[in-house]
């Protein structure tokens, strides 16, 4: 097999981003878009050593699994990996995949609890953030092709609440009018870079963040007008952000308020939060809420002192002490944003909420301060970003925090699984993990697992 040969091949297995995988001649190939049992006309586009890539040219023999493609910007987009799979079907490839990399990783040979489905796979985020593209008419949005920056226009997502297009519309509009630019990454030149929309689904409000490669934005009364023309009292912020690094974060460090007020509110397991443009938020509430009552089940009445060492807004921990009891309980929480760490204070104290602490800093020099306290929570929760937590972090908690229980809540499951092996192998035992499915259509899983002190009793 060379590069531009065209092969008939069946796909007999998943890699852990979605991409089908069959053999040919005894090598491993990758092609992108086909599911397991179908039986395809691909194109070699790469070869290596060890494995070959291929583009699908044909479906022959379609899998019972697949379904018709409900997305015209499926074969471009980077954002979703299952779109051509029956949901059922996306279900039981994560649940696999989540025991593979515990597996292969971990090694840990238990088998998960059930996965958990999302209660919506359509419309389901609350969060988007819309690269800016340019051509001959003008600004248009989107997202980025796989594995590049390359905008693909996109004006519907179907994993977007409808509102977020008319937000989008309304932004094009005014950049349109005003002959603004988009900005380019080569040359480092031009305006518009992002926009940002974050939604709260239980209140309605909107919130819109115009990132730009500037100190001011200009024409901002004009924006608000067309805004609030099109989403009437749905609009509640309209801020802007200034990022003029080379760079691929999004969000610069100075965000400046236009109009309204610098959060959304929203309400998950029956506690109102406060998000403000730079914090961390589920974005899928409904089914978040499910994960949550995931970890609220681990806790029990003689758990006091609960530790959140990646708390964001305090929706973990607050949401936690909500369904399990305040009363005679301690929540500690650590964050690394400044701005969601204000919002975790004010939830707690607009929710009522005592004997609660939020400290700015990163989770593991937090960690060490708190141990200088002679702080010896019941439960540690961690949280972590999609590397995981940090060695160091993990054998403070073992070695001088030395909960009852861990439970780790994971967007990544290889690094849960690296993770489960070093608690392992420093006291902690994983008794049970569960997948949440918070993002149908795309390749990621949350999971909650619980871990055990090995000298506990429970």
């Amino acid at each position: 097999m060379k590069k531009n040969d065209d092969i008939i091949l069946e796909i007999t297995a998943l890699s852990g981003q979605g991409v089908g995988i069959g053999r040919y001649n005894g090598m491993a190939v990758f092609v992108d878009q086909t599911a397991v049992g179908d039986t395809v006309k691909a194109h070699i586009i790469k070869v290596k050593s060890k494995y070959s890539v291929g583009k699908l040219l044909e479906v022959i023999y379609p899998s019972e699994s697949r379904k018709e493609v409900d997305c015209p910007a499926f074969s471009k987009c980077g954002g979703c990996s299952f779109r051509h799979i029956k949901y059922e079907n996306e279900l039981e490839i994560k649940k696999q995949g989540v025991k593979d990399a515990m597996k292969r990783i971990g090694e840990i040979d238990i088998e998960p609890l059930e996965i958990t489905p999302s209660p919506s796979i359509l419309g389901y985020r609350n969060k988007a953030q819309y690269p800016i593209g340019m051509n001959e008419n003008g600004i248009f949005y989107g997202f980025y092709a796989k594995h590049s920056h390359r905008v693909i226009g996109s004006e519907c997502c179907l994993l977007q609440p409808p509102i977020f297009e008319k937000a989008m519309q309304a932004v094009k509009l005014w950049a349109d009018q005003n002959k603004l630019t988009a900005y380019n990454e080569v040359s480092e030149r031009g305006f518009l870079r992002h926009i940002l929309l974050r939604y709260g689904e239980k209140t309605g409000e909107l919130m819109v963040v115009v990132v730009i490669n500037a100190d001011t934005l200009p024409f901002a009364d004009k924006l608000t007008e067309i805004l609030k023309e099109k989403l009437n009292e749905s609009l509640v912020s309209l801020q802007y952000n200034i990022n003029k690094d080379d760079t691929n974060v999004i969000l610069g460090e100075k965000t400046v308020l236009v109009y309204g007020k610098d959060y959304v509110t929203d309400e998950i397991c029956s506690v109102k939060f406060k998000i403000s443009a730079a914090s961390f938020y589920q974005v899928n509430r409904s089914a978040a809420e499910l994960l949550y009552k995931k970890a609220a089940a681990y806790i029990e009445s003689d758990d006091k002192v609960i530790m959140d060492l990646f708390c964001g807004i305090g929706t973990i921990g607050l949401s936690i002490l909500n369904m399990c009891g305040r009363e005679n309980r301690t929540l500690i929480g650590v964050e690394i944003v400044p701005s969601a760490i204000e919002n975790a204070k004010q939830n707690a104290i607009d929710g009522g909420f005592e004997n609660t602490e939020f400290i700015l800093g990163d989770a593991t020099k937090a960690a060490e301060q708190l141990r200088d306290r002679s702080l010896t929570p019941d439960v540690v929760i961690v949280d972590p970003p999609r590397k995981g937590c940090d060695e160091k972090l993990l054998k403070i908690i073992a070695d001088d925090f030395a909960p009852k229980k861990l439970i780790y809540i994971s967007c990544d499951p290889a690094t849960l699984a690296r993770d489960s092996k070093i608690l392992g192998e420093i006291g902690y035992k994983l008794q049970e993990y569960s997948p949440v499915d918070l993002f149908p259509a795309t390749a990621h899983v949350e999971c909650c697992a619980l871990f055990v002190a090995q000298h506990s009793a429970i």
